[in-house]
């Protein structure tokens, strides 16, 4: 079925904004990403469980943009900021055009939910059940399961003069209860949270669920014995996480970090969220004291958390679900005896996750550099790496073995700051040579570094990994990524003295192959941009393409309108927002932006210049961890390698013509920033699996 593309409009008609500038809006745009996610819930080509998680995929996202993108909305204000730039929304009409844009997508979210998925589901014999839908039995079961597993855990926080309104932590859900005594009138708040130790949908027999809430709420008689229970109203709270830091003056990075997460925990709120039906004065009780405006107050017509059916989608109901996917391993890694360092020897190999085995060559990198007694040195960054990472312990063991071991742990990694402390610490006690970053960039580049010695005379071959994802095993089976495995000198000559530089602060600044930011990758790219410009006046082949996650820097956006005016064709998948205008006549007439939104998260990063070739194999390729973005450029260690080797520039190519051309998952971005959904004429595949299909072709499949 066709999603509501009415919904899809980056202009918010009631609002009187300025029209769109060269440069879209960021936040808006941001929002028009998330729109296509949440219509992967809305296409009914996509079987019902994975829609269901697409529901929850869109919350947790809204959950960060309100924490992060929001909450620096509500600094600025706070702080009196303005515009900066004639045309630019102010901070004000930032918030009032997001409330605006989001309103519409959370009915259709809720619609979705209750007269699509939740019938299917149900035919499916899975049933999500209301209180009064549960037979008599089941609630006798559910009474006594109440008071033995849900009971003594509940904290029940009342407000009076001797009980200030009690603490709500981000992202919590809690039953706002208005009291009062039986004999009086008077009414009295408490607050019981739902905890989030125990499972929020409760099984019955038969496949049926109910909402931990629904039965907190139907026993809250026992909670507060002898009182007159007048009014109930669930809500949930968003806290600010985007934290003014001052590094310059911070003398101990890490603890300036830790610092931070105990301030965020405390941040003020930035939205309220309540379910049908809310209660005035428990509304407007929770509104006052929180400090909230009415615009901070979101009123959800389905239900308030939809990560919370994360159990139902892992049902395992195979026929509801995208076929299992089964990672394949390129034969010359499947050969007898085969050692990875040899074939990395022989050439680059490149590879690409999920289609390709991530633990069969990344992970396996780094645990036979472990084991192998000629390597002498491990280097590695790690930005978000997951609870279940095998790295920190190779790394460990490594250590342990008396191998020269340094990890570079970015413990400003947002959101994960909490994990990559933790992990940084368990390195460190291990003999780790740990970094935690640097005062005032981030450390977002993706490499590994092998020394091996090798030569008869001791001399040293380094082996390098250098991707377009973090080294996050379950992440790694999601995201579409791409990792180059290379042992070429003037590669791994500049990713030693990278180290360097993370480490010992050196200020090389000249660097042979890698395009490295903040230092040279923006003036390179430019200069990239340019020489294509060149070539187009010349009448030579001229050509930009290019994948990346977002698309904002306003330099980099200038340069590509120019680009496009000098007869220079740019194709561009950008996945999540893109500030810059495709097809404006006079501006970016031969500039093309796609979205492909599909069972995977695009996640990786290629960069194609034609440079005049006649054959567009010939042109030269990139791929690393930056985004086209001003805080990637400027504000973050980035790395961007060249990709020698026809056959793998071949495989870079043709997962950008897959993209490009997706006309499933594909959606075509319009000059005013709206995205125009792609609908194939008959049984076409989407880019992601045509890939998968060439990946069985060319590999050995994996079991599991």
């Amino acid at each position: 079925m066709e999603p509501h593309l009415d919904l899809l409009r980056l202009a918010v008609p009631q609002l009187e904004l300025p029209p769109p500038g060269e440069l879209l809006n960021r936040e808006l745009a941001w929002l028009a990403f998330n729109r296509r996610v949440l219509a992967q819930a809305l296409d009914s080509r996509v079987p019902v469980l994975e829609r269901l998680k697409f529901l929850g995929i869109f919350s947790a996202n809204l959950d960060e943009f309100f924490m992060k993108r929001v909450g620096g909305l509500k600094r600025q204000l706070a702080a009196g900021v303005m515009s900066r730039a004639p045309g630019e929304l102010t901070p004000q009409q930032q918030l009032s055009a997001v409330r605006s844009y989001l309103l519409p997508l959370l009915i259709e979210q809720a619609r979705c939910f209750e007269d699509e998925i939740a019938p299917v589901l149900a035919s499916e014999g899975i049933q999500l059940l209301s209180w009064e839908e549960l037979r008599e039995g089941e609630r006798s079961f559910l009474n006594e399961y109440f008071d033995r597993n849900v009971f003594p855990v509940l904290t029940p926080l009342s407000v009076d003069p001797g009980h200030p309104f009690p603490f709500l932590s981000n992202l919590s859900t809690s039953l706002g209860v208005a009291l009062s005594y039986p004999d009086l009138d008077e009414r009295l708040f408490a607050r019981v949270k739902i905890p989030e130790v125990l499972p929020q949908w409760i099984q019955l027999p038969e496949l049926r669920f109910v909402r931990l809430s629904e039965l907190i709420e139907r026993n809250l008689d026992k909670v507060f014995p002898n009182m007159k229970i007048q009014s109930v109203m669930l809500f949930r709270v968003t806290r600010n996480a985007d934290i003014e830091r001052d590094e310059e003056d911070a003398e101990d990075l890490l603890e300036m970090i830790e610092e931070e997460l105990r301030q965020r925990r405390f941040a003020k709120v930035v939205r309220l969220e309540h379910g049908p039906n809310p209660d005035r004065w428990v509304l407007d009780f929770l509104t006052q004291e929180l400090e909230l405006s009415p615009d901070d107050v979101y009123h959800l017509p389905g239900e308030l958390d939809y990560t919370t059916l994360k159990v139902i989608c892992e049902l395992q109901r195979a026929s509801l679900k995208y076929e299992p996917w089964s990672a394949v391993i390129s034969s010359q890694l499947l050969e007898q005896d085969s050692n990875i360092f040899n074939v990395i020897r022989r050439g680059d190999l490149l590879v690409h996750h999920p289609y390709e085995s991530f633990s069969a060559t990344v992970e396996r990198f780094i645990r036979v550099a472990v084991d192998d007694p000629k390597v002498i040195a491990i280097k590695m960054t790690l930005y978000r790496t997951g609870d279940e990472t095998p790295f920190v312990p190779l790394l460990i063991r490594a250590a342990e073995e008396g191998k020269q071991v340094v990890c570079l742990v970015e413990v400003k990694a947002h959101l994960d700051e909490e994990r990559n402390i933790y992990w940084a610490q368990a390195l460190e006690q291990a003999g780790v040579h740990v970094v935690y970053g640097i005062v005032g960039l981030k450390i977002h580049a993706k490499t590994a570094l092998v020394v091996r010695q090798e030569g008869e005379d001791g001399s040293l071959t380094c082996y390098a990994h250098i991707g377009t994802g973090n080294y996050h095993a379950q992440t790694a089976k999601i995201y579409t990524d791409l990792g180059l495995f290379t042992c070429n000198r003037a590669v791994t000559d500049d990713l030693v003295s990278l180290f360097h530089f993370l480490t010992g602060r050196s200020l090389k600044r000249d660097y042979n192959r890698l395009l490295v930011a903040p230092l040279t990758m923006k003036d390179r790219l430019l200069d990239l941009v340019r020489r294509e410009e060149e070539h187009a006046r010349a009448g030579r082949p001229a050509e930009i393409a290019g994948k990346m996650n977002s698309l904002e820097d306003p330099g980099i956006c200038a340069a590509l309108y120019e680009a496009s005016r000098a007869g220079v064709d740019v194709r561009l998948l950008v996945r999540g927002f893109s500030c810059l205008r495709p097809g404006v006549p006079g501006l970016s007439e031969r500039i093309q932006v796609v979205s492909v939104v599909g069972r995977f998260l695009e996640h990786s990063r290629i960069f194609y210049f034609r440079n005049g070739a006649i054959d567009p194999i010939d042109g030269e390729f990139f791929i690393g961890s930056a985004d086209l973005m001003a805080r990637n450029l400027h504000g973050r260690v980035e790395i961007l390698c060249p990709v020698e080797g026809r056959g793998n520039r071949e495989r870079l190519w043709e997962i950008l013509q897959l993209g490009l051309s997706d006309q499933v998952s594909g959606w075509e971005m319009l000059p005013g920033g709206e995205y125009r959904q792609r609908f194939p004429a008959g049984d076409q595949l989407g880019s992601q699996q045509q890939l998968m299909q060439l990946a069985k072709a060319r590999g050995a499949v994996l079991a599991g």
